[in-house]
């Protein structure tokens, strides 16, 4: 978080210079100088709660906290189909505004967690018979399905990756493999008429399939990347962040990376995460709890994932979407609820270590 601070300061940097600070709440690089200790804070609150609190305990499900978060999640998708504000052709953001100042937050990041967490209660509690098709895998699929419906509708990247991490839980947990084979004749014509139904989506897919369309924003970041070379052109001293590529601070912060810092520093970005992973697996491994396995593998599978489908879009080996790269993108609603959810990981680590 704290490079990626550095960089998101470094992308919002502008010609004249200076920052207007009766401005602050319009300004992307003010605001992450505050989300920046505030998601530290939020990483250490989330790591002093019990881990079991989001378990479903047998008769005692009202008191787990994963059905009222889902049901949060699932109330504020709602309202931002209603109330979002519409930023770049979709609504994704409910803005938050007492007076002058306004925090916007967006409801597909909590539902994304709110899923993880609900599949990994859902698993641990039915462990013995998720293996059943019609009496558990049906039933688990059902929530799922309905959050994706809802994030589908206006952001077609974050219900894909909320579909393939639900798969990934349920996996975990212990599904059929060709379980996952039945809900294909539903889910393929569902995301080909999301496709179809959106020009901007089958333009992106076009650009993609044929190189010589390379979409700018996509021919922007090889650039970046291009003329950083192995060490870059310093810290600061990059110029496609003066108007030439497109969300420079957020989707692209990593192609700002190779220009100011080279192939060194993404390849120093990609160890960070190889490491992340290493160390949140070893804590779910060493964790003797099948809930608290789950809930923290299928955390740091989600992390990687999206750090893999960013830096993969970034260099144009998939197609643009709107997946930020956890931790080091601008961003208050990822990289706050991002940082609970490795509170999670560190409340499993923290009790694993206590007991042993």
């Amino acid at each position: 978080m704290a490079i990626g601070t550095v960089f998101v300061y470094s992308a919002g940097a502008t010609v004249t210079g200076g920052y207007d600070l009766s401005r602050f709440y319009d300004s992307t690089v003010l605001k992450q100088l505050v989300f920046f200790p505030l998601a530290v804070g939020v990483m250490y609150l989330v790591s002093l709660i019990p881990y079991q609190w989001y378990r479903f305990e047998p008769g005692r499900a009202k008191q787990s906290l994963t059905p009222y978060l889902l049901g949060l999640s699932i109330i504020l998708l709602v309202a931002v189909l209603i109330w979002g504000v519409e930023r770049n052709y979709s609504k994704r953001w409910l803005d938050i505004a007492p007076g002058p100042a306004y925090v916007s937050f967006q409801p597909s990041e909590l539902a994304k967690w709110a899923v993880i967490i609900f599949l990994a209660a859902y698993a641990d509690r039915f462990a013995d018979s998720l293996h059943f098709f019609w009496k558990r895998f049906v039933p688990a699929c059902i929530v799922p399905a309905v959050v994706v419906g809802l994030i589908i509708i206006e952001d077609f990247g974050t219900a894909a990756f909320v579909a393939l991490m639900a798969f990934m839980m349920l996996w975990l947990g212990g599904a059929r493999w060709w379980h996952f084979l039945t809900p294909l004749p539903v889910l393929v014509p569902g995301f080909l008429a999301a496709i179809i139904t959106s020009p901007t989506r089958i333009n992106r897919i076009k650009d993609f399939l044929n190189p010589e369309s390379i979409p700018y924003q996509a021919r922007q970041s090889l650039i970046a990347i291009a003329t950083g070379g192995l060490w870059g052109k310093g810290l600061g001293r990059g110029v496609l962040k003066y108007g030439h590529l497109p969300e420079d601070t957020t989707d692209f912060i990593f192609a700002i990376i190779a220009e100011e810092m080279g192939f060194i520093a993404c390849i120093a970005i990609i160890v960070l995460f190889i490491l992340f992973a290493f160390f949140g697996l070893a804590a779910a491994w060493r964790c003797s709890d099948r809930f608290g396995r789950l809930l923290a593998a299928g955390i740091v599978l989600a992390i990687i994932c999206q750090a893999i489908i960013n830096i993969g879009v970034v260099t144009v080996v998939l197609p643009t979407k709107g997946i930020p790269l956890p931790f080091i993108s601008a961003g208050g609603t990822s990289m706050l609820l991002t940082s609970a959810a490795v509170g999670i990981i560190l409340n499993v680590a923290r009790q694993e270590q206590e007991t042993s």
